[in-house]
């Protein structure tokens, strides 16, 4: 038989205090000591000491559970919250000078968002990409979002029937369209004062006008013509290629 329930109610009483005795007990009968039944929560200063105390961990339990029951941002409200500095757009750009190594063209599986290739590769609109990515923005995201919604407005020399994120944001033809479409395009000049360290330049190569993208650097050449880091097929470097080529596009990400 239960030897609780065969307890007296001031024997229970007193077996739970002196297992979990009062703060103010200091000896063994004031733990055996049952408060006066006539004692009500109105009067008993211990009953709102408990209470008071309670108050900052129901505070907390009640932030706590809307935290979890609010949404986490999603990409796009992420991508908006982010500060875009064209200094650092330059350094990062430049970090990446004898990391990638290697022009790779090959389509790649890459995750989504913020996938990318092995930092030892890539195309020349990876150094775009990585550059806006180490401040928290994702191309790949954004221009994905972007040709969700406005598919037709996008190239499609490549026969494609949806966007596709492994590769669209990689395309120089899709990023001009991008910022074209954003607003962010400037006049194309032939002045280099008019071009500003982390704004975009692109180009068409050849014969084939292959089309090629670069960021316009804070350095110069001696006749004080922005250098460009690009990767043109070596790898990111660091070049005097402003106007080695016809310029086709000119655009700058706002701050």
């Amino acid at each position: 038989m239960d030897i609780v329930k065969q307890q007296k109610p001031k024997e229970k009483a007193a077996v739970i205090l002196s297992v979990f005795p009062p703060a103010n007990c200091s000896d063994k009968t004031a733990m055996l000591k049952l408060p006066d039944q006539k004692q009500t929560m109105q009067t008993n200063p211990r009953f709102w000491r408990h209470c008071c105390a309670l108050v900052p961990v129901l505070a907390c339990l009640l932030v706590g559970s809307l935290a979890i029951a609010a949404p986490p941002p999603s990409p796009a409200q992420a991508n908006a919250t982010h500060h875009y500095s064209a200094e650092k757009s330059v350094a990062l750009a430049r970090a990446q000078i004898g990391v990638t190594l290697t022009y790779d063209s090959a389509y790649t599986m890459i995750p989504y968002p913020n996938g990318d290739v092995s930092k030892d590769k890539g195309v020349c609109t990876d150094v775009i990409i990585r550059a806006l990515r180490g401040q928290g923005i994702d191309l790949q995201q954004l221009v994905h979002e972007d040709m969700r919604r406005a598919f037709a407005q996008y190239p499609t020399r490549w026969g494609q029937k949806r966007p596709d994120p492994n590769i669209d944001h990689r395309r120089v033809l899709n990023l001009e369209t991008f910022m074209r479409r954003k607003g962010r395009d400037l006049p194309v000049s032939k002045n280099p004062h008019d071009y500003r360290a982390g704004d975009w330049v692109t180009w068409r190569l050849g014969e084939k006008q292959l089309p090629h993208i670069g960021m316009v650097s804070d350095r110069t050449a001696e006749d004080g013509t922005p250098l460009i880091i690009h990767n043109i097929g070596n790898g990111t470097q660091e070049e005097n290629t402003l106007f080695a080529f016809p310029v086709v596009g000119h655009f700058r990400w706002p701050a």
